[in-house]
């Protein structure tokens, strides 16, 4: 790998420079309506390597809303308090489909096709909403902890409009109930999986957080064990084959790392070995993806050597 062979805080900034102009091609989410004010032209990188440096460019240090990303959490929390036991109830194969799918979750009884669709980490929000006693709260203490900042806070205007607007999560939590698998009352698992994807971070906080999935579940920091090495793998599979939705083919195709995007314009790519990259840019692609986030993962990929199929 040619990781260190070029000066990276100068090429990150040379790499978004490059993408100045890419945001208009995409669109700000709108169906969540706290999103849709979000100004389409803010976009950073930031990437965060187990021997503790941190470089950024561009808006890398302004908080956005999480979303879908806030799902490698919540599974890293389900899989340390239940163990295997969670793969009796949701799948690890890519779905095929787009990731609030409901003829899929129907045709297959209830059971999500993986953890990072919808219908999947709803089910993860209802184990944990099932197992902590308070669980929204240990939620966030456990992201606080990660990226060692208890500022993290939810973002109660993006809660509040995911609430209203959540109909078809709704569904999906409804019809695995149907089928007996969410155990939980469905509007206490609702309002813990809409206070996750509220949580507004940063890249360079979300690069630093996750960098325990780059180092075989150990934050390369504290030294603390966050999870098994064996489960920080099942993760990182389930981000390579799943993460980027029903573009997560193409992006294993074009980048070749575990990553993990939400609707908020974040996308997470982990590097097993070195590190985590961050990336956000708003405007997002007709699979819900980051238009700038998947050149510039694409981008900084090459230029360093960091696909794991290298």
């Amino acid at each position: 790998m040619r990781k260190n062979t070029i000066d990276l805080q100068e090429k990150l900034q040379e790499l978004l420079l490059a993408q100045r102009d890419n945001f208009l091609q995409g669109k700000v989410a709108d169906y969540i309506p706290a999103l849709a004010s979000v100004k389409p032209d803010l976009m950073g990188i930031s990437v965060a390597t187990i021997d503790g440096q941190v470089f950024g460019a561009g808006d890398y240090q302004h908080p956005f809303s999480i979303q879908s990303i806030s799902k490698v959490f919540g599974l890293v929390m389900a899989m340390n308090r239940i163990g295997d036991s969670i793969w009796q109830r949701v799948r690890m194969e890519p779905s095929g489909q787009p990731f609030n799918s409901i003829i899929q979750l129907e045709w297959e009884k209830g059971i999500p096709r993986n953890p990072v669709i919808n219908a999947g980490a709803i089910l993860v929000s209802d184990i944990l909403t099932s197992h902590f006693s308070a669980s929204k709260l240990a939620f966030l203490s456990f992201v606080r902890k990660l990226a060692e900042n208890d500022n993290i806070y939810v973002d109660n205007q993006v809660y509040l409009s995911e609430l209203k607007h959540g109909n078809l999560n709704a569904a999906l939590a409804y019809l695995m109930k149907s089928f007996g698998n969410i155990e939980a009352e469905i509007p206490d698992v609702l309002s813990h999986y809409f206070t996750q994807c509220s949580i507004s971070m940063s890249c360079e906080q979300l690069a630093k957080s996750l960098l325990f999935l780059a180092n075989k579940g150990i934050d390369p920091r504290t030294k603390e064990t966050i999870c098994t090495a064996r489960n920080a793998h099942k993760v990182n599979a389930i981000l390579s084959t799943s993460g980027m939705y029903d573009q997560s083919g193409e992006f294993a195709f074009s980048v070749g790392l575990p990553a993990k995007s939400g609707v908020g314009g974040g996308v997470i790519a982990i590097v097993p070995g070195y590190g985590v990259i961050c990336t956000w840019s708003p405007p997002l692609n007709n699979y819900g993806n980051s238009v700038v986030g998947m050149n510039l993962m694409a981008d900084i990929t090459e230029e360093l050597g960091l696909s794991i199929y290298y």
